[in-house]
């Protein structure tokens, strides 16, 4: 399976009439967050397949906010004809991929979309009983987690914005996805590392876009 990762920054490579031809390969498409929506409606419509999303902490105006144990609520009217689906805080069956969506960032200002590592954790703890129920009834927990930050240490920098999120790793160590996408770290060195592995899991800065093969496990 071919997957197109997308995040931060509308790449004039995807935003493309050639889009069709450049990327005809590809199966699922992935968005790490701070894209605007109709960006994200054009990639659908222009290569007809399923596209899965995370918001990350720009560009939040339909974001209604709620208390700490509760996720991010959007108006399903909103977005229901982008034809994307909306991935946050929630596990995601897309054909036979488990995908988790773990959007936002770390908090640096009280703004939308912002958590402290203490509140990632328990948006992780709330997706638990779904996550057993994929390892009893298909035999693994999750193949992949999109989220928008990075975690703590990978990938990540050190001001408050893009720190990474020490949950990250820790759901890393229990779960076992198979990659991590995350977005947020913007890369606009030639020698920053895009792609690195943390035991078990290959994590994929998603900046402008990447893609990546990803072989079912069983």
């Amino acid at each position: 399976m071919k997957i197109l990762c997308v995040a931060d920054q509308i790449d004039p490579l995807v935003y493309s009439a050639s889009i069709k031809e450049r990327f005809a390969g590809i199966d699922l498409v992935l968005s790490a967050g701070d894209l605007p929506m109709d960006y994200l409606d054009f990639i659908v419509s222009s290569l007809n397949k399923p596209l899965l999303f995370v918001f990350g902490n720009h560009n939040l105006e339909s974001l209604r906010r709620e208390d700490m144990f509760s996720p991010p609520e959007f108006r399903a009217d909103v977005y229901q004809g982008s034809g994307a689906t909306h991935a946050g805080f929630r596990v995601v069956k897309e054909g036979r991929l488990l995908v988790a969506g773990l959007g936002g960032s770390m908090r640096y200002n009280r703004g939308d979309n912002q958590f402290t590592d203490f509140e990632m954790y328990l948006r992780i703890i709330a997706l638990i009983p779904r996550l057993i129920f994929n390892r009893v009834f298909r035999g693994r927990f999750v193949d992949i987690l999109l989220t928008h930050a990075a975690p703590r240490g990978i990938h990540d920098l050190d001001d408050p914005c893009h720190r990474g999120f020490k949950a990250f790793r820790w759901f890393m160590e229990v779960f076992k996805p198979a990659y991590l996408i995350h977005g947020h770290v913007h890369l606009y060195d030639l020698n920053s590392v895009r792609d690195s592995k943390y035991r078990k899991t290959r994590v994929i800065n998603a900046f402008g876009h990447h893609v990546i093969d990803f072989e079912e496990r069983r």
